[in-house]
């Protein structure tokens, strides 16, 4: 009797199971035969992709190869190798249709690269699969002869040699930057100490400076080997009076030393003021905002850089003696040259034709803007992608993701915009760039006779960058020019607005330029949108770009081609 009630139980939990099987939650079990192999395995490189740039500052790093491989019917093998060195291979599949794999690969250096991906099914057919990338460092000197650059950024970095200093003291960083991100902030008894490179007979020291007058006299660089000053330079400041520093120069020449007793900027109400020092065997020069304050000339007396190793900068070490000690100023955008500027290209340096640019938008990891710190408005979820052509990141789109900010201050009879753009043909058309105006009749349609829109649209292979300039009772094309979808490649595109025509540039190249009678009218049009057409280009579905944007700029006059071709190198 109980062996019959435990066999009874136990059908019951069977039928209980089955009946489980059945209910809408679980599928049931189908048998699926494998049929013919149709094809070999299909290979996706998702990272790195064909033209990715990896910009580091390590001479060698990681990368992470991230890879997908698909069979009709039953992967064998796949062989992943960098550089044609074999470096992971996998026989072993979870899923034997479908691998989802990564692969770290250590010791990446500078360079070219190339990824190749081998995937083998059960039948012997085999495809091959490269990717080539580079890594770079993540800056590339924008001078000629720049040999040293360090911008504070929240680095202590100097990034064309890419060498760390020695941190003395408690050196820090201000968010008040002239320049990018950060600048140097000095402390009492604290300063940076780096290699020197050999600078040779001549050089240039150029960097921006912010005074803080609560020293009234400090060491800002300092090249020596002790204080005897007749090796190196010594640039330092020293009260002029109760309301103005001085800015000052002593280079050793082997056996003595010469001055320049160079210039004075305020000390009541300091401001950033850009400082640059000449030095070659025939005299010094000191230039405060790209004006030359004062020249020394000397007769063929070169600087001696006997037993000098190491740049200083924040304080006056082995040059204590007068009391030029630590600095707790502001630094910032430091460069070095292997050759004596001209006043020329001092004043260039200063003042570039870039300083008629009007808005900034690196997209280093953030939306801070760099010209006035305009606020940006993020819609939706944008993000950021390490795959950048400039700096260290990339706005990356997303569907219903773009930014909005005012326009004051960014319109007049001439506009010009520059930026780094790699597409993402799907969806087929976007806005990329527009400053439109509300149509009062009815908001859902395009208003195209106030502003501009500059945005793209075609197939999957290509895509055509155009734009619609208002008049005022009209509006002009602009067709623009056709990018290759297929490349996976950054492209330089320029747009320009003249008093009388419009002109659309693609890698410094001019692709198309069309009239724009009487100027663009840009009455209205007070709202800029980035990476969408949104919310005021939206009648034909130029909606939100899912592409990268890098390096965004405007400027208030028309760039030339010669300008456009500096830009995009620069």
């Amino acid at each position: 009797m109980k062996s019959f009630k435990l066999k009874y139980i136990g059908v019951l939990a069977i039928l209980f199971i089955f009946a489980g099987c059945e209910r809408d939650e679980i599928d049931s079990i189908t048998k699926v035969e494998p049929g013919q192999d149709q094809g070999a395995p299909e290979i996706n490189i998702k990272y790195p992709q064909q033209g990715t740039v990896i910009k580091e500052a390590s001479e060698l790093s990681n990368i992470t190869i991230d890879l997908e491989v698909e069979d009709d019917i039953e992967l064998q093998e796949i062989v992943v190798l960098v550089d044609g060195e074999e470096v992971a291979t996998f026989t072993e599949f979870t899923d034997y249709r479908i691998a989802l794999k990564q692969v770290t690969f250590e010791g990446l250096t500078m360079g070219e690269h190339t990824v190749t991906v081998r995937a083998k099914d059960m039948e012997g057919k085999e495809t091959v699969q490269t990717s080539t990338f580079s890594k770079e460092p993540p800056y590339t000197p924008v001078f000629e002869n720049e040999v040293f650059y360090m911008p504070f950024d929240k680095a202590f970095m100097d990034l064309v040699n890419l060498e760390n200093p020695e941190q003395v003291g408690s050196p820090a960083f201000s968010d008040e930057a002239k320049e990018g991100t950060g600048s140097y902030m000095g402390a009492a008894n604290s300063y940076l100490s780096i290699p020197l490179a050999d600078l040779g007979d001549e050089f240039t020291v150029a960097f921006w400076y912010k005074l803080d007058p609560s020293v009234d006299r400090a060491g800002i660089l300092t090249a020596t080997d002790d204080s005897d000053r007749n090796q190196g330079f010594r640039l330092f400041r020293e009260a002029a009076g109760s309301d103005a520093q001085v800015i000052k120069l002593n280079v050793g020449t082997g056996e003595a030393d010469i001055w320049n007793d160079g210039g004075t900027i305020s000390s009541v109400e300091p401001e950033w003021t850009h400082i640059t020092l000449t030095v070659t065997p025939t005299g010094t020069a000191i230039y405060l905002n790209g004006v030359l304050e004062r020249a020394t000339q000397v007769n063929n007396r070169a600087i001696d850089w006997t037993g000098v190793e190491n740049l200083v900068i924040g304080s006056g070490l082995n040059f204590s003696g007068w009391g030029h000690n630590s600095d707790p100023s502001l630094i910032d955008e430091l460069r070095i040259f292997d050759a004596a500027l001209t006043a020329e290209e001092v004043s260039m340096m200063v003042n570039p034709p870039s300083e008629e640019i009007s808005l900034h938008l690196p997209f280093d990891g953030n939306y801070n803007e760099q010209v006035s710190d305009r606020s940006i408005n993020v819609v939706g979820s944008p993000g950021f992608t390490e795959e950048a052509r400039e700096g260290s990141n990339s706005y990356a789109g997303a569907e219903g993701a773009y930014l909005t900010f005012p326009s004051s201050g960014l319109l007049g009879d001439e506009f010009s915009t520059t930026f780094w753009y790699k597409v993402n043909s799907s969806p087929d058309r976007a806005g990329i760039i527009s400053i439109s105006a509300v149509n009062e009749s009815d908001p859902n349609k395009n208003n195209l006779t106030k502003g501009f829109q500059l945005f793209r649209e075609g197939s999957a292979e290509s895509q055509r960058i155009k734009a619609s300039i208002g008049t005022g009772d009209g509006n002009n094309w602009n067709d623009g020019g056709l990018i290759d979808a297929t490349a996976g490649e950054w492209v330089h595109i320029g747009f320009v607005i003249t008093e009388n025509q419009s002109r659309i540039y693609i890698n410094g190249e001019l692709v198309n330029q069309a009239a724009v009678a009487g100027g663009v009218d840009w009455t209205g049009a007070d709202l800029v949108s980035v990476m969408s057409g949104a919310p005021r280009f939206v009648e034909w579905n130029h909606l939100s770009d899912k592409s990268y944007l890098d390096d965004l700029r405007f400027y208030r006059v028309a760039l030339t081609e010669e300008e456009i071709e500096a830009d995009m190198n620069n």
